[in-house]
């Protein structure tokens, strides 16, 4: 059997044996390569003239992923269990169920093996470390792996399965599981429901009722065969476990069960259509654009309301001078002016590989945060904010002779990405600091008051700039006023902006409220109820009750507010009121 092996594998050049029992164990060494922050595993040569599946896998720590896609290597090599030998792409390292070691996204590639077993190359998309206990930040950087993925030049631009794996053991999906699948799935397009199949491994072969039953409690969002159950494939992982006497009828069965499965999994895959990704680089553009729109606004409203206190502070002084005013006499008066700080922010996560660029990219001629963290940008032009406009008709456009450059979505006036930064300053000194004694550390813009004393000279000067001739003749008290309107104006238009983000996701995508969203969604309806928009706050709430629909939803909550430890005591007793969990 051993020269049988030999001769059967012997193209697979990149193997080294591990474990030389029954079977025996190889380890295939692929070629590793980079998709931008992505590591890409690739094994053989891609032939351009043949089909290409890609599958992306996404489930708990502990499922048997890792089982399960050495399992669909070995079967796309055509190992069968007469063969005693077993091919390892994925190294299996003992964990806990609730720790992974690496939270990257990683690419596996199988090519030149089409004429074995399967009629097409095999990519698989694998997503570990998704949905651990230790904190969102890990999981926020899954979604801009995957991000970062689907739209390199060289990444992956169609999918053609989501697979949902699960346990053969599990009749309802925990809190865990529940927030895995809603923070991936809030990410695609509403195209792509018909590509969504369980995979369900540590199978018995026998049913699989209590997995269909979870998914159907759950209202999940998947393909559906001719009996209206989801599509489901089903797996079991012990390939590799040591052959004796007496359970060598068992593996072999747990083993053939297994590739009929596969085979089966082949055979949708075959009849699916791929799904091309831009409507999901779309969704999570928007995802990433509207998070970083809505702190925008909430840190320009801050600023917005220290400037009226200001200009407040400023119109009682006056009326106390009102005698001075009438005399055109001069005089002073104190307020606490609203300026702009840089503040150094925390470095790269230690924990990113040193692909967690950190940082925030501002606009500065805004004055505004546009995006912080950022943890993928390297440059304000790499920044998901950024997006091609044409500098004639300021909007994407494909007129002959007309140039498309990149602009901010989200400051103020939308700056070309030229004016923005993403560099480390000292903050002490600002741009010209020279001192190599100073710290350089990445820095944001934060909202500030200080004490200042102005003359009536002063104020006028100062707020008389800018206005048009036709209004030179008012007080400085009229021109106060018209300042707080403007600045009231500036509010509102920014919280539109917002709104219209919050609609444009639920146009393009298949779970637009989801727990990413979910806070968002109530910071809005508290400024547009603070702004008697009736209509827009009738639209939010609509959204928001649609989470209702979901029978797991408090479980999910509750995993993510124990999962955040920036809630306190207070918040998650104030959570518990209201929604009884």
């Amino acid at each position: 059997m051993a020269m049988n092996i030999v001769s059967k594998f012997a193209d697979i050049k990149c193997k080294v044996q591990i474990f030389p029992g029954s079977p025996s164990v190889y380890r295939l060494k692929p070629e590793q390569q980079n998709i931008g922050s992505i590591r890409r595993l690739t094994l053989g040569k891609r032939d351009p003239t043949k089909m290409n599946k890609t599958i992306l896998l996404v489930g708990e720590t502990g499922t048997g992923k890792s089982t399960l896609i050495n399992a669909l290597i070995n079967n796309a090599m055509g190992v069968k269990f007469e063969d005693d030998v077993f091919f390892q792409i994925v190294q299996e390292a003992r964990r806990s169920q609730t720790e992974s070691q690496t939270s990257d996204v990683i690419v596996y590639e199988v090519f030149g093996l089409e004429d074995r077993t399967l009629p097409f190359s095999l990519t698989i998309i694998d997503t570990p470390g998704f949905g651990d206990t230790r904190g969102t930040e890990r999981d926020v950087l899954v979604r801009e792996r995957l991000l970062d993925l689907f739209r390199s030049t060289d990444g992956v631009h169609e999918i053609d399965a989501v697979c949902l794996v699960l346990k053969g053991s599990d009749n309802r999906l925990s809190d865990r599981l529940t927030y895995v699948f809603d923070s991936v799935v809030s990410l695609l397009g509403k195209d792509i429901e018909k590509n969504i199949v369980a995979l369900i491994t540590h199978s018995d072969f026998v049913s699989a009722a209590n997995v269909l039953q979870a998914l159907k409690d759950a209202k999940m969002m998947c393909a559906k065969d001719e009996k209206d159950r989801p599509v489901h494939f089903m797996f079991n992982n012990i390939q590799k476990t040591d052959r004796v006497k007496g359970n060598e009828r068992a593996l072999k069965y747990a083993w053939e069960s297994t590739d009929e499965q596969i085979g089966q999994f082949v055979d949708f895959l075959k009849d699916t259509k791929s799904q091309n990704l831009e409507t999901t680089v779309e969704v999570l553009n928007s995802r990433i654009r509207l998070t970083a729109c809505i702190h925008n606004l909430q840190e320009r409203i801050e600023f917005i309301e220290l400037k009226q206190r200001e200009i407040k502070q400023t119109q009682e002084a006056l009326k106390k001078h009102e005698q001075d005013m009438k005399n055109n006499e001069d005089f002073k008066v104190e307020v606490f002016e609203a300026f702009k700080s840089k503040e150094p922010v925390d470095e790269k996560r230690w924990w990113a590989l040193g692909l967690n660029y950190g940082g925030a990219v501002c606009c500065e001629v805004c004055k505004e945060n546009c995006h912080y963290p950022c943890t993928l940008a390297l440059y304000p032009s790499h920044c998901e904010v950024m997006q091609y406009k044409c500098t004639i008709c300021h909007k994407t456009c494909t007129v002959s002779g007309h140039k498309n450059e990149l602009y901010c979505t989200v400051c103020t006036w939308k700056c070309h990405e030229s004016k923005h930064v993403k560099t480390e300053q000292c903050t002490k000194c600002g741009d010209e600091c020279s001192d190599p004694s100073h710290l350089k550390t990445p820095w944001k813009y934060v909202s500030k008051t200080r004490k200042v004393t102005r003359t009536k000279r002063q104020m006028k000067a100062m707020y008389d700039k800018g206005r048009e001739d036709s209004e030179k003749s008012a007080s400085l008290l009229e021109t106060l006023q018209k300042n707080m309107k403007d600045l009231q104006k500036e509010k509102d238009q920014f919280l539109e902006e917002s709104f219209r983000h919050v609609v444009r996701l639920d146009e393009i995508a298949m779970k637009v409220v989801s727990l990413a969203t979910q806070v968002h969604l109530d910071v809005l309806i508290v400024m547009m109820n603070e702004k008697g928009d009736k209509d827009k706050v009738m639209k939010l709430e609509e959204m928001k009750s649609k989470m209702d629909e979901h029978k797991q939803f408090k479980s999910l909550l509750r995993f993510w507010y124990c999962k955040t430890a920036e809630f306190g005591k207070a918040a998650v007793e104030n959570f518990r009121q209201k929604t009884g969990v």
